[in-house]
Order: C-alpha cells, then structure tokens, then sequence
C-alpha cells in the first residue's frame, strides 16, 4: 500500500505568496489548508486530467512541471502551455464545469488538490481568497495574452526569443535564477507550442549562442544577456 503524502502545510510553503494563501490572515490559511489534499507525485507523461473531464478540483503545482495540450484533427498533440510551482491548474473550466484540454507531467511533479465544491464554500467565507482567485485568474488572462503575441508573429527568431523572456521572467517570480534555468519540456514539445520544426529550434538556439546572448547545455539554458534578448522583441512590443 503506497504511503499518503505528508499533509501540505500553506505557512511553511515557500510557494505561498504566489498560490492562493497570499494576502491571507493566518488563521483564513489554516481553514484553507483543511480542503487541501495531497495527490501522489505524478510521473513523467502521467495525465492529471484529460480534455472534457469533469472539473472536481482545481491544482496548485507544488513541485516540478506540467504542460497542456489538446489532440487536433489529425491525432497529433498540441501543446498550448506550461505550469511551473506555484501556478493554479484548472482554471478555464471554471466557465462550464469541464477540462477544456489534457494536462500531464513533464518531469515527476506533485500537486495540491483543492475540492472545487469546499473552495467555493471557503470564497463566501474569506473574501480575501475570491480576491486572490480573481488576481489568479487576471494573471492567467495577461499571459494567456502574451502567449497570443508569441504566436501570432511569424518571426522564429522573435518567438525562441519572447519564450525564453517568459520562462525567465516565471522563474524570476519563483524567486528562482531568471537568467540560469532548466528547460523541462523536451524540443518537440517546445516546438508544438511555438509552431515551429524542431530543426528550427536547434538552428534559433545555435544562432544565439553564436550571439554570446545565452548558453545552452542539453536543457539547461544560460541566458548572458537579458538587455540583448529582450532587444529582439522591443521593435515588437513598441507599435
């Protein structure tokens, strides 16, 4: 019989003021902290959910990584995002109860399970934590935004470039290295989000090592110059 997990404790979490506890009295992140469950680790490709699947629970990403994607049309997948530590999973089927896509493990990561039905019972009782919800929810729309204008442009340059600023800039926000990080997506799975070959990845990569603006040692990526890197998509972001 496989051991439960130990109980999550929000207080102690480095993660906690970017999950939900954040701007909670101490006693509203103890009563937060009753509805948390704790799911096993999930392994590298384990599915936390699939598309159209009822939504029970929401998921904070207690430890690794997670990707989600959808199957087109011709049985390939498509990727449409990350989630690293500390990011609310599930969010979008808040509209009508179901999954709008797959999510599974890029890496063995771990989750906290939040009962979606006692998370809203919670939110009547602690306007802080709907406010936190709604401020999640914004963030999630900004990147959503930002994710748009990566793809839209037709650019491979401006989209290795605009990926690699973003994962800086999560990481940054973890209060990790924003400049020395781990890529735990493989290429392919990089090169279904951007829209792009993998051939293109590999040649967008060797050219900006050959600039001297980052470095890169099977997936982890060194970036030497922030100024250069964001230099590519500043004549972008300016109209």
């Amino acid at each position: 019989m496989t051991p439960c997990p130990p109980k999550t404790s929000c207080l102690t979490c480095r993660l906690s003021d970017l999950c939900l506890p954040f701007g909670l009295q101490i006693d509203e992140v103890e009563t937060l902290e009753i509805i948390i469950k704790n799911k096993r680790p999930l392994r590298l490709n384990e599915l936390l959910f699939t598309k159209d699947q009822e939504c029970l629970s929401l998921f904070a990403v207690k430890s690794g990584s997670f990707r989600r994607f959808m199957i087109n049309a011709d049985g390939l997948e498509q990727t449409l995002g990350f989630y690293l530590p500390g990011e609310l999973i599930g969010l979008d089927a808040l509209f009508d109860g179901h999954f709008t896509c797959s999510v599974d493990a890029l890496e063995t990561s771990s989750v906290c399970e939040l009962p979606l039905t006692r998370l809203n019972e919670l939110c009547t009782k602690i306007p802080n934590l709907q406010y936190q919800l709604t401020r999640i929810l914004s963030k999630e729309i900004t990147t959503n935004h930002e994710q748009m204008f990566l793809l839209s442009n037709n650019s491979a340059k401006l989209k290795i470039a605009t990926f690699l600023l973003m994962l800086s800039k999560r990481f940054g926000a973890l209060g990790y290295s924003n400049t020395h990080f781990n890529l735990s997506m493989p290429r392919q799975v990089i090169a279904s989000f951007l829209g792009l070959s993998n051939e293109t990845i590999s040649r967008q990569l060797t050219a900006l090592c050959k600039e001297n603006i980052i470095s890169v040692n099977q997936r982890q990526v060194q970036i030497h110059d922030l100024t250069l890197l964001e230099a590519i998509i500043e004549p972008y972001h300016s109209h």
